[in-house]
């Protein structure tokens, strides 16, 4: 129920939803009471022209991607660690598994063990029945990295975890049972990388972070000069609120997990 949960009341508080909720309330101003349904609505078009915002978007991707930029060059380790997300199960008319943006973490994790930062690669995800489905994403990333020249003899997976304080739990439990130090490369996207690098901590593990994903680069944080690029961060853009609310889905992970004593 708590996964159920976790997934259905924050749309009620990202942009979208928020704004639609608030549309929701004007049309029933609209029946009794009319004179006061332009506040909803006006709130309703604030939101998703504040969450659209370049700036608004950035700044809040930039204050999680920021904080764990790698300023040297990544050490080895007993293990890489790679969190599930972005990888599609093969469901016609998909001809194979594919990549989305998160999938990131794969490839970057396969890359790093083939540059020799690690002996052992742990594939840390399941599926949810009731969303998508299909088989365990461990299985699937498993495929892409031996697909990319890691032999499967190398490769650990953890094919039940639904979040990532189960991927902290069920890779502890990995690494003891196969007497390997709990030291690891935690591979995950830049934003997502706080809430995990917490999480491992509290499970006893030594988690280096190796991220990947950037929503935000160097360029895009330079100063537009011109006026044309000025406008076009002012207008809505549908890529940019998605980034806030990815952001905005991480603040509530760390508050929702800090409550519940897994940070």
């Amino acid at each position: 129920m708590f996964l159920f949960l976790s997934k259905l009341l924050p749309i009620f508080i990202y942009p979208l939803g928020l704004a639609c909720g608030l549309i929701i309330v004007a049309l029933v101003m609209l029946w009794k009471r009319p004179k006061w349904a332009g506040v909803p609505i006006f709130l309703a078009l604030f939101v998703l022209l504040l969450a659209s915002n370049t700036w608004v978007a950035r700044g809040l991707v930039r204050s999680l991607e920021g904080q764990y930029i790698p300023t040297v060059e990544l050490p080895s380790a007993p293990a890489i660690v790679v969190l599930g997300g972005g990888i599609l199960p093969k469901k016609p008319p998909r001809p194979w598994v594919e990549v989305a943006q998160e999938g990131d973490r794969i490839l970057y994790g396969a890359k790093l063990y083939r540059e020799g930062k690690a002996p052992i690669l742990i594939l840390s995800g399941g599926r949810i029945d009731w969303k998508n489905g299909g088989p365990p994403e461990s299985q699937d990333m498993a495929e892409i990295a031996e697909t990319m020249g890691v032999p499967k003899s190398a490769i650990l997976q953890d094919p039940t975890s639904l979040n990532t304080h189960e991927n902290a739990v069920n890779v502890r439990k990995i690494l003891a049972a196969k007497n390997i130090e709990p030291r690891v490369l935690l591979v995950t996207s830049a934003f997502h990388m706080p809430r995990s690098l917490a999480i491992f901590k509290r499970q006893g593990i030594e988690a280096i972070p190796a991220p990947t994903d950037f929503l935000v680069v160097q360029e895009d944080l330079k100063e537009e000069s011109t006026w044309q690029a000025t406008l076009l961060n002012l207008l809505p853009d549908s890529t940019r609120l998605g980034d806030t609310t990815r952001a905005l889905k991480e603040y509530i992970g760390i508050g929702i997990y800090r409550l519940r004593g897994w940070l």
